[in-house]
């Protein structure tokens, strides 16, 4: 695996490449729901490229960033590991360069503004002008992303179609532990009580599913999940049943739901955003 801090020298040598480049932007502290985004690119034979940049524009909470993790060395032997073909480690200066501005400004109507974009203000904006750079430095005829980070993931899409940006989104499917627990950078810091406490997300993710399949009331799912989430010891901020591509709230009565370019049209998706101890974790499922 070749690792490159200078954006000039990585393109020097993607510039050389035949095969498609297949690009899975990371934060690091890596785990298999990282890894499993560089099998797939490789699978679909592309050049495996993983970036890891912690980036600071997308953390509305200083402490937050303060505690990400950071763990270069384990990270580049799990990529070895998976058969990545490079790994891009830039400092700050080589994606911001001091005095241009690379902020985009797009209007992502309500995508940016519900769950997520309601509790972690500029979290989004941040999020969309760091991977919209990263595309722009690599240039991948593929990007890989994971489900688990479902807003994130419909930002994305949103933002590459608005671009009019030449690459491929593809969504990865959520790799979880045995327990059902979605595998995350912060699960580490889960202390023992929390950590077998947090199970129970997926599990009521579960329930949400057949509780819909059975025409219980959205009400009703939402009201009776985040009691099942308080009662297991964790604080939800919200759980939400939305639709795939707009991620307007599901709404009693119904929505409309539509088919799209994106073949996404028509599903309803649970989201959730739990503290589990200090520590905030979300998921999601597909329940239709």
């Amino acid at each position: 695996m070749l690792i490159f801090k200078k954006v000039a020298d990585l393109r020097q040598w993607l510039d050389s490449q035949s095969l498609p480049i297949g690009f899975a932007p990371t934060m690091g502290a890596l785990h298999e729901g990282h890894l499993e985004l560089i099998r797939m690119a490789k699978r679909e034979g592309c050049v495996a490229v993983a970036s890891i940049f912690v980036n600071p524009t997308q953390f509305n909470d200083p402490k937050d960033l303060e505690k990400y993790p950071r763990t270069p060395e384990k990270d580049a032997a799990l990529l070895i590991s998976a058969a990545c073909d490079v790994l891009f480690i830039p400092s700050v200066e080589e994606v911001y360069p001091p005095g241009v501005n690379l902020t985009i400004d797009l209007d992502f109507k309500q995508l940016d503004k519900v769950m997520e974009g309601e509790f972690r203000p500029g979290h989004f904006k941040g999020m969309a002008t760091v991977v919209n750079r990263l595309l722009d430095i690599v240039k991948p005829q593929r990007l890989y992303m994971g489900q688990k980070d479902y807003q994130q993931l419909s930002i994305v899409r949103d933002m590459i179609r608005q671009l009019a940006l030449p690459v491929e989104l593809v969504m990865c499917p959520t790799v979880r532990e045995p327990d059902g627990l979605a595998m995350s950078s912060r699960n580490v810091r889960l202390s023992p009580a929390m950590r077998s406490a947090a199970p129970v997300i997926h599990q009521t993710l579960l329930w949400a599913k057949t509780a819909l399949e059975q025409n219980r009331p959205v009400s009703e799912i939402q009201e009776t999940a985040m009691g099942k989430l308080t009662e297991a010891g964790l604080r939800p901020e919200y759980f939400e049943l939305v639709d795939g591509v707009t991620l307007e709230p599901i709404r009693p009565q119904g929505a409309i739901l539509f088919m799209d370019e994106t073949g996404m049209g028509g599903s309803i998706v649970a989201c959730t955003a739990v503290f589990a101890g200090e520590v905030r974790l979300i998921d999601n499922l597909m329940l239709t």
